[in-house]
């Protein structure tokens, strides 16, 4: 069967329906992390996983607040109601050391693998300390002297990614931070850098770029997708422009070689990171005031586009966009079957 084909009908029998994985053969509804004890008598049983909720301390600004998470196991769950899921921890560090020795977040893939199965698919976040021009240290921006290095992407994060995961990789994403104006590389010279990185790691029709910085989103960057077939990832963030504007620079295109789009809802627009996590914490609940006007329609109208041009969409949803993300999950899906 065509993956673009199929009925657009999904039943919804009740106002807790949270169900996302038949929605259209096209389209993968899935969310930003999971694992939120604020998800259960949605996503997840209310007995299930009673004495086994671990709670971690988070600063977050210049507040601490007490996160409840659930074990790995519950991606089981996860599952049943998604079809794909967006981890986002490996952003934070390699998969192996300089040694080559498995780190931290191996394992916590690892134990992540064990309980996956067949059509169930993650997408990955490529480690910052390959893809970012500078970190925040200390409460200043430094230089990171790994940026763009091939060798680190293949061997400390690609290779181990791929040994171990396989097919469950659906997209692996290159998150360029936002770059301040003082500091932003010129379009040209920042295609120029990408295109010698992407010349020299494996080839792959899994990978997806996401820029935060508007003035990078140009016609030689757009060139260099379509020239390398990645991926634009159309993300909804606090100081891009609309889905639909990004959408309309590319003139409506969808460059990924795999005929794959990746559509990220991360915060509202105009909102910082912080404000945004404190607003939507514990992540129980919608938050209607969080959502930008538009950004449901944007995704829905994107989708729609996708799959109009045979391309297979995921909708990733992070709960700092408006407070539970299966809730805005359910509101995209019912607008996209109207």
């Amino acid at each position: 069967m065509d993956p673009c084909s199929g009925s657009n009908e999904m039943s919804m029998p009740g106002e807790r329906n949270f169900f996302f994985r038949d929605l259209h053969p096209a389209v993968l509804m899935g969310t930003a992390s999971d694992r939120y004890a604020g998800w259960i008598g949605q996503i997840y049983s209310s007995d299930r996983y009673e004495g086994r909720i671990s709670k971690r301390s988070k600063k977050v600004g210049t507040q601490t607040v007490m996160e409840e998470v659930l074990p790995v196991e519950s991606v089981r769950e996860y599952f049943q109601h998604f079809s794909v899921l967006e981890l986002d921890f490996t952003f934070y560090r390699p998969l192996v050391d300089e040694n080559l020795k498995s780190t931290q977040n191996y394992h916590v893939l690892e134990t992540y693998h064990k309980y996956l199965e067949k059509g169930d698919h993650l997408i990955l976040k490529v480690p910052q300390a390959v893809f970012a021009q500078k970190f925040w240290r200390s409460g200043k921006f430094l230089e990171n002297p790994d940026y763009l290095d091939a060798g680190i992407f293949t061997r400390r994060f690609y290779e181990p990614a791929v040994s171990l995961l396989g097919s469950h990789i659906s997209g692996f994403i290159f998150e360029q931070e936002y770059q301040l104006k003082q500091d932003r590389t010129p379009a040209r010279d920042y295609v120029e850098a990408l295109e010698r990185f992407f010349r020299q790691i494996p080839k792959d029709p899994r990978y997806h770029i996401e820029v935060r910085t508007e003035s990078l989103l140009t016609r030689p960057y757009f060139d260099f997708l379509e020239k390398y077939g990645i991926g634009q990832v159309l993300s909804h963030w606090t100081w891009l422009p609309t889905l639909q504007k990004q959408f309309m620079k590319a003139s409506r295109r969808f460059f990924n070689a795999g005929r794959h789009c990746i559509v990220r809802l991360m915060t509202p627009r105009g909102v910082r990171y912080e404000d945004a996590y404190l607003k939507a914490f514990p992540f129980d609940k919608l938050v209607e005031s969080m959502i930008s006007p538009g950004m449901i329609e944007d995704t829905v109208n994107i989708m729609k586009e996708a799959i109009r041009q045979e391309v297979r969409i995921s909708v990733v949803i992070n709960n700092r966009t408006g407070g539970n993300a299966p809730l805005i999950a359910r509101e995209i899906s019912q607008k996209f079957l109207s």
